[in-house]
């Protein structure tokens, strides 16, 4: 009897534990087809817009590339480094980023009057000639910034060897963009023309110690590899000065790379340069 009486009690007990519900979190279940439903939503506001991206492809500008430096594109354009970081605003001249589009001729300035002005350099412009040159013309406040021509007298150059060595390697587009000039260290370098001084420095690979000169709108020169340079940027020298001496850095040997740029496309020196 009381086995019997015991199943009565646990049977009682177990129907009552089966009684309780049990109560699962709620799955929210969707389907491939609701998921793939599902809208993505782009903040475009977000995209990083380059500087200078609204001029990309204009006359005048031109969109930076993987291993550019702004000594390397002033050189190419037949500029100044210092210009074109002037030109674009650029916080830090150091720092440029691929895609970002920069302005690498001078700009455009308007005077109130609507006569359209350019900046010249002091030797594209003597006084005769600024005395006797015609009334510029009056432009709308839109002209475009299409690129300048050569002023008058910029081909007039009376050129002169930057030094007196052999020359070691003649002129090349593709190889050797100038002429190399054999020499012994600390013998002169000399300005091959007038000219303003618009880079001083070490910072352009395979040059060394590299200064550069702009002559006019046209025309400027470059001297590498030098072992001391002797004077400052934006200093203005004269045809002949000594300007640095000779020397191997970031080069094989004592010499001189001699390079002249036409509107930044490098040309053959020697078809400038009076013969010997």
């Amino acid at each position: 009897m009381v086995s019997a009486w015991m199943l009565v009690v646990a049977g009682v007990v177990l129907g009552g534990c089966a009684s309780k519900a049990v109560n699962h979190a709620p799955v929210e279940e969707r389907s491939a087809a609701t998921a793939k439903a599902t809208p993505v939503v782009v903040d475009t506001a977000a995209v990083k817009q380059l500087p200078g991206f609204e001029n990309a492809g204009k006359p005048g500008y031109y969109t930076v590339r993987p291993g550019d430096t702004l000594i390397r594109i002033g050189l190419d354009h037949g500029q100044g480094a210092k210009d074109i970081a002037r030109w674009n605003a650029l916080e830090n001249p150091n720092r440029i980023e691929v895609g970002q589009v920069l302005r690498v001729e001078p700009p455009v300035t308007v005077a109130a009057t609507g006569v359209v002005t350019r900046p010249v350099t002091q030797s594209s412009v003597t006084p005769l000639a600024a005395a006797s040159a015609p009334v510029a013309a009056v432009a709308p406040a839109t002209a475009s910034a299409s690129k300048p021509a050569a002023a008058a007298g910029d081909d007039e150059i009376n050129w002169i060897w930057p030094t007196s060595g052999p020359v070691l390697s003649g002129f090349d587009e593709v190889k050797n963009k100038g002429l190399d000039i054999g020499g012994t260290a600390g013998e002169p370098v000399l300005a091959a023309a007038d000219g303003r001084v618009v880079y001083v420095g070490a910072g352009l690979r395979g040059y060394g110690n590299l200064i550069i000169l702009k002559h006019n709108n046209t025309y400027l020169t470059a001297y590498a590899h030098n072992q001391t340079m002797l004077i400052k940027e934006d200093q203005s020298v004269k045809k002949g000065q000594k300007i640095a001496e000779m020397g191997s850095s970031d080069a094989d040997r004592v010499k001189l790379h001699f390079e002249v740029r036409r509107q930044g496309k490098p040309v053959d020196p020697a078809k400038y340069l009076p013969a010997r």
